[in-house]
């Protein structure tokens, strides 16, 4: 295959058939499926030292959900498709800071009441050493 023919197939992959889909209507509703489509492509050719020529390409394509177009009564509105992983990997992520935050919270906390019976009791000494003096 020839660099020509790999740049042809990823524009054609690349369609916007790729993106959105065909309109499915059921009575006053049409729901239009959209997806996120990603490309790439890359290719070289060459030629040796001994005049031996050669060439490599490569393309790949990533299609995604990305959500659905709804259209009811002259109002359209978006719903995005929900990823599962992704939301659990965010709710995971905020659970972790606060409970980081919460510790660290605690621990200054607990070192400050540390600090202010050390002040205390120091404080307490100090008075019993000044009124044995009298």
């Amino acid at each position: 295959m020839n660099v020509d023919e790999l740049v042809k197939g990823a524009r054609d992959a690349l369609t916007v058939g790729r993106v959105f889909g065909e309109p499915i209507e059921r009575g006053e509703v049409t729901v239009i499926p959209v997806a996120k489509a990603m490309g790439g492509s890359g290719g070289a050719t060459g030629e040796g030292s001994k005049g031996d020529g050669g060439g490599a390409g490569g393309f790949g394509l990533k299609v995604k959900p990305a959500g659905v177009y709804v259209i009811e009564n002259g109002h359209v509105r978006w719903i995005p498709a929900v990823e599962p992983a992704r939301l659990l990997l965010a709710a995971g992520l905020t659970a972790a800071a606060v409970l980081a935050a919460t510790g660290r919270l605690a621990r200054a906390r607990d070192a400050r009441t540390a600090q202010i019976v050390r002040a205390a009791r120091l404080a307490k000494k100090i008075a019993a050493a000044k009124a044995r003096r009298r």
